[in-house]
């Protein structure tokens, strides 16, 4: 399993690149994460709403209230996404009222039902809470939606794959940026385009669940084959289920189905490509709690020709600064290449 993962011959002698990376941005989250492997680390401090009740300010409420019309909301709380649709399932059914919650990160979520709420609905709300949260500083607005099923005469609440993520804009220009800028062609898959805040994003591609997101890569490394090319994917599930969710099983199950995909992805690697496997922060799932946590992210990339142990990097910049210097992109501001 593990020579196939490293990609060894068969007289054991390594055939990429092995190392990790610490984060230096101050959150701990996915924007802060991403706009550091993109050359753009969050060296301030994001806006955080701490209390675990009552978590939002009593005028940031009323603002939202106001603005958008809705009558009341539920939650107002830190919580886990899982359980707090569970808990207010049938009282937001009856009353119409969106869920509101919040973690450790800076994010401000929105729980609401496709069917009796309205998707587009939960959208435009998400979309409202946005620019209300201008003064706030904070990363991220998430939908997410949900729907219902009884079982055994038990409803059950569970979230939807239509989540959407509504992030503040890089606070300078990333990697994606200058590659664009600089003639080159960017394909967000699954929510990359949305952690980007669509900045960046050439070509967007949605796709859900490890499989659908793997497909997506491969027919886009079949379809974009242009010079200065970044494909980038975010496999969600392995945060969002696993992660989040502290299932040990789960996760172990999941690297080995990414597995399978991983040696198709790598049997299309060209001569002239690289391929980079990282983490935009840590979400252990043996871990208490269900935040995120802060470990050192795997910088593993394949290239035919290139072995070393890069050994620990003092950024995740090091990735994009990397990868500017592969497509002979201009330099960015921060970040070291592992390639000279």
């Amino acid at each position: 399993h593990h020579k196939k993962l490293l990609n060894q011959t068969d007289d054991n002698k390594l055939c990429g690149m092995y190392g990790a990376c610490i984060e230096v941005s101050s959150g701990c989250d996915t924007t802060s994460g991403h706009f550091e492997i993109a050359g753009c680390p969050v060296l301030f401090d994001w806006g955080y709403f701490r209390e675990l009740e009552n978590s939002f300010p009593e005028d940031l409420i009323d603002n939202i209230i106001k603005t958008t019309g809705i009558k009341g909301y539920l939650g107002n709380c830190h919580a886990s996404g899982t359980e707090i649709i569970q808990k207010f399932g049938v009282e937001h059914i009856k009353t119409s009222y969106p869920i509101f919650y919040t973690s450790n990160d800076s994010v401000f979520q929105i729980a609401c039902h496709e069917e009796y709420f309205g998707l587009d609905n939960l959208y435009k709300l998400c979309e409202q809470v946005r620019e209300i949260l201008k003064p706030y500083n904070i990363a991220r607005v998430i939908a997410r939606p949900f729907n219902d099923a009884t079982v055994n005469n038990i409803r059950k609440f569970t979230r939807t794959k239509n989540r959407r993520d509504y992030s503040l804009p890089p606070p300078q220009p990333t990697l994606l940026d200058i590659c664009v800028a600089n003639n080159g062609h960017v394909v967000g898959i699954g929510k990359i385009s949305d952690i980007y805040a669509h900045s960046g994003i050439s070509t967007e591609i949605k796709a859900y669940g490890i499989d659908g997101l793997c497909d997506a890569t491969i027919d886009a490394m079949n379809t974009y084959k242009q010079d200065k090319t970044i494909i980038m994917t975010n496999l969600v599930d392995f945060d969002m289920l696993y992660g989040h969710r502290r299932d040990i099983l789960g996760y172990k199950n999941a690297l080995e189905q990414f597995d399978v995909h991983l040696g198709k992805i790598i049997s299309k690697i060209g001569i002239n490509d690289i391929l980079i496997l990282t983490a935009d922060h840590g979400c252990d799932p043996s871990w208490h709690g269900s935040d995120h946590t802060r470990e050192y992210a795997p910088f593993l990339m394949y290239h035919q020709g290139i072995t070393d142990n890069i050994g620990i990097r003092q950024s995740y910049a090091d990735i994009g600064q990397t990868i500017a210097h592969y497509l002979s992109l201009p330099k960015l501001q921060c970040g070291e290449s592992v390639i000279k």
